[in-house]
């Protein structure tokens, strides 16, 4: 079996409303059930014994043997192989699929939580079962492990992904950025960025006065809050003078250490002093001696100007059972599913080194003596989890007193979320200078010891964070309105942007020429798919996004976000059938449908009730629905009105919002981009538009405002129905590609009562040949004359390939030859219509690349108005 192609579907798609990668795999001569393979099943049993739990579509664990017994094939069996991988590496995924595409070729789709853990899964999946067709032996554990070995690398850390969590469960959209523990909250205006438990509101000053343990030390002294005696050694001598001044025991540490790397704690004499002065100085070139507190360690977690949490750490440690070494004991420790590699899991494995060693030798041990039996064996003085330590929770136990005075530290040095390490007897007794003192101030505390505490209550200090970045009553997202459909897209993303930003709005808007930010183009060419609405939506500065949100991202992709306020769709029709698996207008419908499937709870689907596949439609669409129609008796209209839903529809030639009563928005006449009701297609789209910011609460006024001041020109619509004058004859210039499209055009130019009606017409290379015959016989039908020209893209097709489909279909539609021009070049195929327009003339023209389409029309206007001034002077 061989794998063809991986595609990674990182947000909602149209296979499931979760991450999935679909991989597509050539069975080759092995497309026969897998029970027909000698030994195949039993190879794969006997090395993934935890497949038996697997119910598949029986509904039962078993399931999936079932089907093995009975006989199924091998993208199924993949299918289950890489979801059980996943599930053994700790992910909790279960949807899967395997389907046949065409010949030997399957797409085998699985849903995944880590992307780098899914495709390593797949690959040794497919591996495996190579290996299994061929009879050879697998070492299934070690191919496991080099997975684990990477997921260990790119996973989230427990805080980072408690925070993530804690921000889903508040509905608050959750985007990873790059491989390490930046996550982006929310959208536009609203996000908010944190890395680990450092926030955008944490003050880099704030975390360069923590990082000096020194300067916080004063800082905190100044504040009359307690701290130990002690200073900086520049080197052994001072570390010596500095420990005689203040008197054994003492602390040396790093000046600028984290995670208890290199801290010694109750030195007792000058010999131990220098042991750790020197382990210390490895990791930092200035090393902190202090006075030792007796005492327990204490992190007490402050977010805001509240503590969440505190626990009382534990170094590494294990309990002796008067039978094993101690490096036995460290070894069954290292075993508990709990403890992981670096913040991998809740704790931490233990690590056996010099620091270790120095810690033993001052309990009178070795690494491989037996202890009493009941002894606790230290490895560590500092009690930090990420050396192996634990945590107990001692949330409820502590003092007022001491509440405040966390909250006064974490104010002093000016951090938003601070650990405040404390060493004292009893956190339930009032801190002070007799009996403890503040150790340390975090800028960047891991929250893990307190989700996941040893001993003692779980506290979401995560979901405290998410509610202090985010305040009940908050924002977290902006209004977000998604637009898919065949025809009408970009000019209703353009009529809901020009709408909300009457109403104040900086708009976010991405549509197939460009990403726009408050009119401003960000970034130019087709952006109507899921990495541009990312890009969209990652910027500060919108107060809304309006996506239009085309059918090849939605195919490819999925969706560049996770639920939209209003999703629309205008309409369906025959467009891009044949490709890409799409062969109906119901595959179409289905894959678009998508849009409106991802709506929020209490949003909006808007659909067009006059569109004969809206009732598809609608049994998927999610929120509420606004339906939107040219004719107010409309029986979709009339029943929905009657259940108590909100319409839009044309009624005495005026638009009007229908929601418990009747409220007018604007006359037809009076939206220019309808040509006073003549391009009854932009009526459509304009309603769409008044729907979907109804949808969002701009007021009704509003609306009407900024419907009314939107054009078909250059500024407000480019390359949608755009007329030049261009002397004594006009040019239309519009995108139509699809059969729907390209006769509207028609129908409406034809309403501008030209002399002749002149076409040049071309159709993209990966339209199936009888849409391309059609659409060149509905040119043949509508226009006097055709000028036949070719994309420059041809999408496979050969030069000339199409320009002849359409010719045969213009002739059939009723042209003569002597009215059919082929020239294969655009702007050569406009300037030939345009040197043999006649006066009173309309050219329409379809055009694949706008600009140079333009400038081929602004040209020819300069030329014809130099000639008239030549003629002038002439006269």
């Amino acid at each position: 079996m061989i794998i063809k192609d991986i595609r990674v579907y990182r947000g909602r798609n149209i296979y499931c409303h979760r991450p999935v990668v679909k991989m597509i795999v050539d069975t080759g001569d092995y497309d026969i059930p897998t029970k027909d393979i000698p030994g195949f099943n039993e190879r794969l049993i006997k090395t993934i014994p935890s497949l038996n739990k697997h119910c598949c579509s029986y509904g039962y664990e078993g399931g999936f043997l079932k089907r093995l017994d009975e006989g199924t094939y091998l993208p199924h069996v993949t299918e289950h192989i890489i979801l059980e991988i996943q599930n053994i590496l700790g992910y909790d995924v279960k949807y899967g699929k395997a389907r046949l595409i065409e010949g030997h070729l399957y797409n085998v789709i699985f849903e995944y939580e880590l992307e780098e853990c899914a495709i390593r899964s797949a690959k040794l999946a497919v591996k495996m079962v190579n290996k299994f067709i061929s009879g050879e032996d697998f070492d299934f554990e070690q191919e496991l492990e080099q997975i684990r070995k990477v997921v260990v690398e790119v996973e989230l850390g427990p805080s980072t992904m408690a925070l993530k969590k804690a921000a889903e469960e508040a509905s608050i959209p959750v985007t990873r950025v790059g491989n390490g523990s930046i996550l982006r909250l929310g959208y536009g205006r609203y996000q908010k960025m944190i890395e680990g438990t450092i926030t955008q509101n944490t003050s880099c000053i704030a975390v360069d006065i923590a990082c000096d343990k020194i300067l916080t030390k004063n800082i905190i002294k100044e504040y009359g809050l307690p701290v130990p005696e002690g200073d900086v050694a520049y080197n052994e001598n001072d570390a010596i003078a500095i420990a005689e001044e203040i008197g054994y025991p003492v602390v040396v540490k790093p000046f600028n250490g984290n995670q208890g790397k290199g801290v010694f704690l109750n030195l007792l004499n000058k010999e131990e002093l220098i042991v750790a002065y020197r382990n210390a100085k490895n990791i930092s070139d200035l090393v902190i001696v202090e006075r030792h507190i007796k005492g327990k360690n204490y992190r007490v977690l402050v977010v805001g100007d509240r503590v969440v949490a505190v626990s009382e750490r534990i170094p590494a440690r294990v309990l002796s059972d008067g039978i094993h070494t101690i490096r036995e004991l460290v070894e069954i420790e290292n075993r508990n599913p709990l403890r992981g590699v670096g913040h991998e899991k809740p704790l931490t494995k233990i690590n056996i080194d010099n620091i270790s060693q120095f810690v033993l030798k001052k309990q009178g041990y070795q690494i491989d003596d037996i202890p009493p039996k009941g002894v606790y064996v230290y490895f560590r003085e500092s009690a930090n989890l990420s050396t192996g330590g634990t945590a107990i929770d001692r949330t409820k136990e502590i003092h007022p007193d001491n509440i405040e005075i966390a909250v006064r530290a974490a104010k002093a040095i000016g951090l938003d979320i601070a650990g405040i390490d404390i060493t004292m007897e009893n956190i339930s007794m009032p801190l002070n200078r007799s009996n403890g003192a503040i150790i340390e101030v975090n800028a960047a505390p891991g929250i893990r010891m307190h989700h996941y505490p040893s001993k003692g209550k779980s506290r979401d200090v995560a979901k405290a964070i998410v509610n202090m970045l985010y305040p009940k009553g908050s924002k977290a997202t902006i209004p977000i309105i998604s637009v898919t459909g065949t025809n009408g897209k970009t000019t209703t993303v353009r009529m809901i942007s020009q709408i909300l930003k009457m109403y104040g709005y900086t708009v976010g808007m991405t549509s197939t020429d460009g990403i726009y930010v408050d009119d401003v183009c960000i970034y130019k060419g087709d952006n109507s798919g899921p990495k541009s609405a990312r890009t969209c939506l990652a910027d500060k500065n919108i107060d809304a996004a309006v996506l239009e949100t085309a059918r090849g991202g939605i195919v490819r992709e999925g969706l560049g976000y996770d639920l939209a306020d209003v999703g629309i769709i205008t309409n369906i029709s025959e467009d891009h059938l044949g490709i890409d698996g799409i062969e109906t207008l119901e595959d179409l419908a289905f894959v678009k449908s998508l849009v409106v499937e991802a709506v929020k709870k209490d949003g909006y689907s808007v659909l067009n009730a006059d569109d004969p596949m809206t009732p598809y439609i609608s049994k998927r669409a999610k929120g509420k629905i606004i339906y939107f129609s040219m004719h107010e008796n409309n029986i979709t209209i009339k029943r929905h009105l009657e259940e108590g839903g909100i319409s839009v529809y044309v009624k005495n030639d005026t638009i009007v919002i229908a929601n418990g009563e009747i409220v007018p928005v604007a006359k037809i006449d009076e939206i220019p981009a309808t040509l006073n009701g003549k391009v009854l297609y932009n009526v459509e789209n304009a309603m769409a538009a008044i729907a979907a910011s109804y949808g969002i609460k701009i007021p009704v006024n509003v609306i009407s405002k900024g419907i009314k001041s939107f054009y078909c020109d250059e500024n407000h619509n480019p390359g949608r129905f755009n007329i030049f004058n261009v002397g004594s004859f006009r040019v239309l210039v519009d995108y139509g590609h699809n059969i729907d499209s390209i006769r509207k055009v028609i129908e409406s130019a034809r309403k501008l009562n030209p002399n002749r009606l002149l076409g040049v017409i071309g159709v993209p290379g990966d339209r199936s040949d009888s849409s391309t015959l059609k659409i060149g016989e509905i040119c043949g039908e509508g226009f006097d004359k055709v000028y036949i020209k070719e994309d420059l893209d041809l999408r496979g097709r050969k030069p000339g390939e199409i320009a002849k489909l359409l010719e045969i279909g213009v002739l059939k539609g009723g042209l003569s030859k002597e009215d059919v021009n082929v020239i294969l070049k655009e702007v050569d195929a406009l300037k030939t219509a345009m040197y043999e327009a006649q006066p009173g003339d309309l050219i329409v023209i379809f055009y694949e690349k706008y600009a140079p389409v333009v400038d081929v029309i602004n040209n020819f206007i300069k030329i014809s108005q130099f000639d008239i001034d030549e003629s002038k002077e002439r006269a």
